[in-house]
C-alpha cells in the first residue's frame, strides 16, 4: 500500500544507550506503516470492496493515533527489566497494542453512540455517511453498526497476527502470549461491565473502579509494561512491581479521561465533552459526585447525578457539571489522580530500574494523568 507509511524516524533496531520512550513512540509509527501496508495488501488480495470500505478505515484510524502511550509504556517495561539490544520486538508489540486500541475504539464508539474519534467522524458514523451517499438499500445506521463491528474485529485480528509473529520469534514468546491473552479477556470483561452497569443503573464507587481497571487501566499501562518486561525475561519480583506501578498509573489515566469526558474541550480531546454525562455512564467521577451529594444532603445534586434514563438536555448536562463542582467531586478526583501517579512511581522504584528509565516513566505518567509526579530523590 503506497502512501500509508508516516514520514518519521526509522525503527530503532539495536540500542546500547538510553533511548527515550518518545523515540520508541515515534519509531512505532514507521513500524505501524509497514505492518498496515502488508495487511492492506492482503486485504486487497482477499476482496477489493472489503479492503476499500473496512480495511482502509481501520488503517486510517490507527495511523491517526495520538501519543502512542501503550508503546512507550511497553518500552519502559522492557528497559526497567534490563532490556537492551534489538528493540524491534518491543516496537512490534507496541504496534500490536495500537491495533488493539483501534479495535476497542471502534467498538466503544458503536456502543456509546459517539460521533467523533480522534478529531474525525467515528468509524460507524463515516460508514453511515458512505451508505447514504451511495444510496444503498436499508437502514444506514444498521448497516454502519454491523460494518463497524467487523472493522473492530479486523483490527483485533491484525493485532493478534502481529503479536503471534513476534512471540514466535522471541525466546520469551510463551510469557508474552500469556500477558496478551489475559489483556484481551480483561478488555472484554471491562466493556461488558460498563454496559452492564448502565443497564442496571449501577452507581457505586467500587463498581466504577472495577470498570475503570478492567476496561482501561490494565490494557493502557499495566499490560503494556508487563509485555515489554516479558520480552526482557523479567523475573517475578520485577513483574509484580511493574504491575502495581501500571495499575496505579492506568487508573490515574482513566480518571483523567473521566474528567475530560465531563469538562474537556472537544477541540483538544478530539471527542465530545458530554457523552458520559448525557448517558450517565458510570464513571468514578459520577459515582463520587452521587455519593458526596447524598452525604451532604444536596438534593438537587443527588437528583441530577442519580442513575436513570439517559439525558439529552443541554440544561441537565450543565446542572450535572455544576453539581460535580459544587459537591467537590471534581476536586476529589483530581486529588486521587495525583495520589495514584505518585504511588505508581514508588512501585516502579522497586524494579531497580536505572534513573533514566524512572525519569522516562515519570514523564509518561504525567502525560497519562495530566499531573507530572516527581521522581524519587529529585529536589523539590
Amino acid at each position: 500500500m503506497l502512501g500509508l507509511r508516516p514520514t518519521v524516524a526509522e525503527p530503532v533496531g539495536r540500542i546500547d544507550g538510553p533511548l527515550t520512550a518518545r523515540d520508541a513512540a515515534l519509531a512505532v509509527e514507521a513500524e505501524l506503516g509497514r505492518v498496515l501496508d502488508d495487511a492492506l495488501g492482503r486485504a486487497r488480495d482477499t476482496d477489493p470492496v472489503f479492503a476499500r470500505d473496512i480495511a482502509d478505515r481501520v488503517a486510517s484510524l490507527v495511523l491517526r493515533g495520538g501519543k502512542r502511550l501503550r508503546t512507550a509504556f511497553a518500552w519502559c517495561g522492557w528497559r526497567a527489566a534490563g532490556g537492551t539490544g534489538d528493540a524491534t520486538p518491543v516496537l512490534r508489540t507496541g504496534a500490536a497494542l495500537e491495533l488493539v486500541q483501534g479495535c476497542a475504539l471502534v467498538h466503544d464508539d458503536v456502543m456509546d453512540g459517539s460521533p467523533l474519534r480522534r478529531g474525525a467522524p467515528a468509524v460507524h458514523v463515516d460508514l453511515a455517511r458512505m451508505h447514504e451517499a451511495a444510496r444503498m438499500a436499508g437502514s444506514p445506521a444498521a448497516f454502519a453498526t454491523s460494518a463497524a463491528i467487523l472493522a473492530g474485529d479486523l483490527a483485533l485480528a491484525w493485532a493478534d497476527d502481529l503479536l503471534a509473529e513476534t512471540a514466535l520469534g522471541s525466546p520469551h514468546g510463551p510469557h508474552l502470549l500469556r500477558e496478551w491473552r489475559a489483556m484481551r479477556t480483561e478488555m472484554v470483561a471491562g466493556q461488558y461491565r460498563d454496559i452492564h452497569a448502565q443497564a442496571t443503573a449501577a452507581s457505586g464507587v467500587d463498581e466504577a473502579v472495577t470498570i475503570a481497571t478492567l476496561k482501561s487501566a490494565l490494557y493502557t499501562v499495566e499490560r503494556p509494561l508487563a509485555l515489554g518486561a516479558s520480552l526482557a525475561g523479567a523475573d517475578a519480583a520485577v513483574l509484580e512491581a511493574l504491575r502495581c506501578a501500571g495499575r496505579c498509573a492506568g487508573l490515574a489515566f482513566q480518571l483523567r479521561d473521566d474528567l475530560l469526558g465531563a469538562f474537556g474541550d472537544p477541540a483538544v480531546t478530539g471527542k465530545p465533552a458530554d457523552d458520559d454525562l448525557r448517558t450517565r455512564k458510570l464513571t468514578y467521577l459520577l459515582a463520587v459526585g452521587a455519593r458526596l451529594a447524598e452525604t451532604s444532603g444536596d438534593r438537587d445534586a443527588a437528583d441530577v447525578l442519580a442513575p436513570g434514563a439517559p439525558s439529552v438536555s443541554d440544561d441537565t448536562v450543565r446542572r450535572m457539571r455544576a453539581a460535580l463542582e459544587r459537591t467537590g467531586a471534581r476536586a476529589v478526583v483530581e486529588a486521587r489522580i495525583a495520589e495514584l501517579a505518585a504511588t505508581s512511581l514508588r512501585h516502579l522504584d522497586r524494579t531497580g530500574a536505572e534513573p533514566f528509565v524512572r525519569r522516562e516513566f515519570a514523564v509518561l505518567v504525567g502525560q497519562a494523568s495530566g499531573i507530572t509526579p516527581r521522581c524519587t530523590g529529585e529536589a523539590a
